[in-house]
């Protein structure tokens, strides 16, 4: 069958057709480039951080805005929600994460340790620990309550780009310029294995699916791959979208089929079928490269981050 977007449609009798993403509002909060979206995990709220160096709370219900995060003395790269929702991690160029009350708008603890930008962050699942990435190549677990680093773990010869823990919370996976995506043991900071080794193309991100059986790779060759790290191979691999030059956050949507979703530099969303890796829909409308997206965990929405030239954030839902 053809890869074309109405390919799922004509699979009807065993599946769904497939009901497109429209938009339904812009919010444009940002005075700079949006830098990274993520709805909590409640789905009741969203937040995104900015090169503006704060980060702003928003109602997925009114969609209207509900805390300003002010503080970072540079911009924001990155943000985590805790588990239960309350909490954001912020991972900012000012070299430090901040932990944040986000309704309250106040930082309850500043991490420090990291010697240059911090660019990627996220919470464990019992978000009792945090782990960050940062260009001073290091990955570091952090303790929440204490706010001490627990490791620090010299991890790679590049910016280390993102940072993930699998469902247990037990792995943690890493991505790099070096061109390499490693995997490690959260207890005790070891290298686990070493999942890519190619000084290129640059890996710009790396998750675990929610199942915690794949890792989803970003590569700055406009490709990504799912891959089995048990096995140590990659299953299926999504391309179309434009990714040469920043570190594009993908994501995964689970509420009804499931799907890969990915900012591109053409200022398009795309959305690829998990499984039969076809293009699904191409949302248009940011002025700019959309780095971030986020999938809300049970409800079908889409909010998508533009940078410097579009500096807004956009909301897709299904009818």
């Amino acid at each position: 069958m053809a890869n074309t977007t109405s390919s799922t449609a004509s699979n009807s009798h065993n599946t769904p057709a497939y009901r497109p993403y429209r938009l339904k509002k812009v919010l444009s909060n940002h005075t700079r480039a949006v830098s990274s979206v993520k709805f909590s995990n409640n789905g009741k709220l969203f937040a995104s951080a900015s090169l503006d160096k704060t980060l702003i709370v928003y109602s997925t219900e009114t969609l209207a805005q509900i805390s300003h995060l002010i503080g970072h003395s540079e911009g924001v790269s990155d943000l985590a929600w805790s588990s239960d929702s309350t909490y954001i991690c912020s991972a900012s160029d000012d070299r430090t994460l901040r932990i944040w009350d986000a309704r309250a708008a106040e930082c309850v603890k500043t991490l420090k340790g990291h010697t240059h930008f911090v660019f990627s962050v996220n919470f464990n699942p019992q978000s009792n620990l945090i782990v960050s990435g940062s260009f001073d190549e290091t990955v570091r677990v952090w303790d929440v309550k204490t706010g001490k680093a627990v490791h620090v773990i010299h991890a790679h010869t590049m910016p280390v780009t993102s940072v993930h823990f699998n469902r247990d919370g037990s792995l943690i996976v890493s991505g790099s310029h070096d061109g390499s995506c490693k995997i490690w043991d959260t207890a005790s900071g070891a290298l686990l294995k070493t999942l890519i080794d190619d000084k290129v193309p640059a890996v710009s991100f790396a998750k675990f699916s929610p199942n915690g059986k794949f890792i989803l790779v970003g590569t700055l060759d406009d490709t990504l791959k799912l891959w089995n790290y048990a096995a140590g191979k990659f299953l299926k691999i999504y391309t179309g979208h434009v990714n040469r030059v920043y570190c594009i956050m993908p994501t995964f949507s689970v509420t009804g089929e499931k799907y890969i979703v990915s900012g591109s530099e053409d200022r398009c969303i795309y959305l690829w079928d998990l499984q039969g890796k076809n293009l699904v829909q191409k949302l248009e409308g940011h002025t700019d490269t959309v780095v971030s997206v986020t999938c809300h965990p049970t409800e079908n929405m889409i909010v998508s981050a533009g940078l410097d030239n579009d500096r807004t954030l956009r909301v897709w839902i299904q009818d």
